[in-house]
């Protein structure tokens, strides 16, 4: 049995559409596709009046070799959000088939099964936000179709062992894709679980540029699979998913000079994620601060609420995760510039709730 034996035979079936650039991208002169034959104002030879390419050869190969994948083991997408529909799309047979997440987790897997009708089965994490593998395991059913993990854990910034993800693959085999969703992972001790890819064929990985890279406004992520799956969701993707500009921001981002630079901001999140961690948990009013290997830190207060609005009325936006499973009485605060982090500590200082209830 194959992997694409579990997507909807409709989308197996399906005849994409073929787009001009599809069909020809190379020529010198392109009327294939109804564009301006003119640049936009104030154009700077961007090409902008052209088409992009559905995947952009350059990016994918940049992608693959910094991923370590082949290239057709790459999907190229406006975000790994984008990834996240597609294989729901895909998968799931409206009002028949389900997805299986762990909450507290990232809210799209769930969104986007239900806007395709489909089920959404829940396993919550351990008291400790750790993933109980057995329980996954027997809460299974045959319509499940995705099981989605996130790590590290978003909003809880706990990690998955590896041992487990691969656990979880072998026992999915031929029932479910395993998609695990590594949005955080630069910032882990624990590196990707890409390598896998091989010896898994039901095993995908969601990665992105928006956090490590800082390239959220580009809206730029992949997901990493069997190249049958990478076939298939090429079939129901838009035409033209990625803006030239957009490509062109990751390329820069992918250049030596880049990988340097974001290799050194991660250095400082994580030194940075490391000190706020003490400095945090040493404020009245602090409960606990959950040990985090992404780019935040989840905090429990004694009240959450007064210390969101402290924060707020300080110009400082926060993450009220307190509607999330265990984490009523939590915020989640991203780490930025050691300058920003430290007017997080002077808002929530003693001194300032004095100030505030003067």
């Amino acid at each position: 049995m194959s992997v694409l034996d579990l997507a909807r035979a409709e989308i197996r079936a399906l005849q994409p559409y073929s787009s001009a650039r599809m069909e020809a991208s190379g020529g010198e002169l392109l009327l294939n596709a109804n564009e301006s034959a003119w640049a936009p104002t104030g154009d700077n030879g961007t090409g902008c009046n052209r088409y992009p390419e559905p995947q952009p050869a350059a990016l994918v190969d940049a992608l693959a070799r910094l991923y370590g994948v082949r290239r057709e083991q790459l999907l190229v997408g406006r975000g790994s959000d984008e990834a996240i529909d597609l294989l729901v799309r895909a998968f799931c047979r409206a009002g028949r088939d389900a997805i299986l997440i762990q909450p507290p987790t990232f809210g799209m897997y769930a969104v986007c099964a239900r806007i395709q009708d489909a089920g959404v089965i829940e396993v919550p994490l351990r008291r400790d936000f750790t993933l109980d593998v057995d329980a996954v395991l027997a809460a299974l059913t045959p319509a499940v179709k995705l099981v989605f993990v996130c790590t590290p854990n978003n909003p809880a910034g706990s990690v998955v062992p590896r041992a487990d993800i691969a656990r979880l693959a072998q026992a999915l085999a031929n029932r479910a894709l395993l998609v695990v969703d590594e949005a955080y992972v630069e910032f882990a001790d624990e590196g990707s679980v890409a390598d896998l890819l091989d010896r898994h064929d039901n095993l995908a990985v969601l990665r992105t540029l928006s956090k490590a890279w800082a390239l959220a406004g580009a809206r730029i992520g992949c997901l990493l699979a069997n190249p049958g799956v990478i076939a298939l969701l090429r079939r129901i993707m838009p035409p033209y998913p990625l803006p030239l500009p957009s490509v062109d921001a990751a390329l820069l981002a992918l250049s030596g000079w880049g990988q340097a630079n974001a290799q050194a901001h991660v250095g400082v999140v994580r030194a940075e994620r490391a000190r706020m961690r003490t400095a945090l948990a040493g404020l009245p009013g602090v409960r606990a601060v959950l040990p985090s290997q992404a780019n935040f830190l989840t905090v429990r207060f004694d009240d959450a609420g007064a210390a969101y609005r402290r924060l707020f009325d300080a110009g400082i936006v926060v993450r009220d995760v307190r509607r999330y499973p265990g984490l009523d009485d939590a915020l989640r605060i991203t780490i930025g510039t050691p300058a920003e982090n430290e007017r997080v500590l002077a808002a929530l200082a003693p001194s300032a709730q004095a100030r505030g209830a003067a």
